[in-house]
């Protein structure tokens, strides 16, 4: 609960620091890295900090946690303090970092914001500070021992069994633990991370969705290679992956997490997605078949060209046994090739959703932000409406929750 003393500086600082927030993010990375850089080995993506990805998604929790308590000082943004939590938890990542992090994000913050930094607006930006790294660190806590994790020992060791190509860009491992022990508990729709080591001697770690039935003797996970466009460099850890990973080679994992997960209810269904944004739904439509399911369920999936629609045969093939599901498809070329596909982007003309259905959403970030607007168009509650996001989140600091 933050004070109401410290409410009134937030709501009255809160503009100017907002404003600064870039800046003094891009400063508290910088001179992070350049004092501990061995906090970029596996717990920090390079990717994600050469695009500033990460600076602008830290600067946005901050901004929205912050909005949030004055307004009412009892409240956090849960939604959001959750999906962090996740990541914290798929990634390791340990009380004593919150410390170092406070260090050098105070640090910046009166490097950039200068003698407007007095000691009561310090005190008060404190305060928000380690009540939202107490909320997670609680979350976290409670994740790990859910899943029964050391956070100082989050990995282990799994054997590729078997490299399958599914695309041209777009290849599926599958995954059995090296030491044959059981299989940690998942749920349909989490991820693992895979920490790698690249060939500078660093490690990088990527979030992959779960693409096969949780309940499996193997997990799957599918990996689209990422190619470096308009001068973005290509996914370090993809790429690695693509190029190194064979049948009986072993890849470092993390258990499952993730909050955006199928619930065991009777509502109808609806799996949207966009390119590998279909590795979740596959998931789930695994868990479905699997568990005789009935539930009504949509398919809808946007994808360059049925060429390039990773899984497509799978989520067929699901949806067949289901009985009560069918499956739409949109290309932007080559729609003729699959039956019954439509032509151009994803739209809901003819579409009879229902207003009580579950929608679950994966894709990149605009393809999300449209298909929402759709369904509330159509309307969806927001309250029904769920979606993944890898890499950085920069959705719900813009209130897009």
């Amino acid at each position: 609960m933050l004070s109401l003393e410290s409410a009134a500086v937030i709501r009255a600082t809160l503009p100017v620091v907002s404003e600064a927030l870039d800046e003094i993010t891009a400063h508290f990375y910088g001179t992070m890295f350049a004092e501990r850089p061995e906090l970029l080995d596996g717990l920090f993506n390079r990717g994600n900090q050469a695009s500033g990805e990460q600076r602008k998604a830290l600067a946005g929790s901050i901004a929205a946690f912050a909005q949030a308590l004055p307004a009412d000082p009892d409240a956090r943004p849960d939604a959001l303090l959750s999906r962090i939590a996740h990541k914290h938890a798929a990634l390791g990542v340990t009380e004593d970092q919150y410390t170092i992090v406070h260090k050098y994000l105070f640090q910046a913050i009166g490097d950039v914001l200068g003698d407007a930094v007095t000691a009561e607006v310090a005190s008060a930006w404190d305060e928000v500070y380690w009540l939202m790294a107490g909320a997670l660190m609680a979350q976290e806590a409670r994740l790990y021992q859910e899943a029964q994790v050391d956070p100082r020992y989050p990995w282990r060791q799994w054997t590729v069994v078997e490299r399958r190509e599914e695309t041209a860009n777009v290849a599926s491992f599958l995954l059995r633990p090296a030491d044959d022990g059981p299989l940690p508990a998942a749920r349909a729709g989490q991820y693992v991370s895979v920490r790698v080591l690249m060939p500078d001697g660093i490690h990088q770690t990527r979030q992959y969705s779960l693409s096969g039935a949780p309940g499996d003797r193997l997990r799957r996970i599918t990996v689209k290679r990422v190619a470096g466009v308009a001068g973005a460099p290509e996914g370090e850890v993809s790429g690695q992956l693509h190029r190194t990973v064979r049948t009986g080679v072993e890849l470092t994992l993390s258990a499952p997490f993730g909050d955006v997960v199928l619930d065991d209810r009777d509502t109808p269904l609806v799996l949207v997605s966009a390119g590998i944004g279909c590795n979740p739904m596959v998931g789930m439509l695994e868990h479905l078949a699997a568990t005789g399911s009935a539930r009504p369920v949509r398919v809808l999936h946007a994808d360059h060209a049925p060429a390039d629609h990773a899984l497509r045969a799978d989520t067929r093939r699901l949806v067949a046994q289901l009985p009560d599901a069918r499956a739409e498809f949109w290309y932007e070329r080559d729609a003729a090739g699959e039956a019954g596909a439509r032509t151009g982007l994803m739209d809901f003309d003819g579409l009879d959703l229902s207003a009580d259905a579950d929608v679950y959403l994966c894709g990149p970030l605009p393809f999300m932000r449209a298909v929402r607007a759709l369904l509330r168009r159509a309307g969806v509650p927001a309250c029904h409406i769920r979606y993944e996001v890898f890499g950085p989140d920069l959705w719900l600091p813009h209130g897009e929750g």
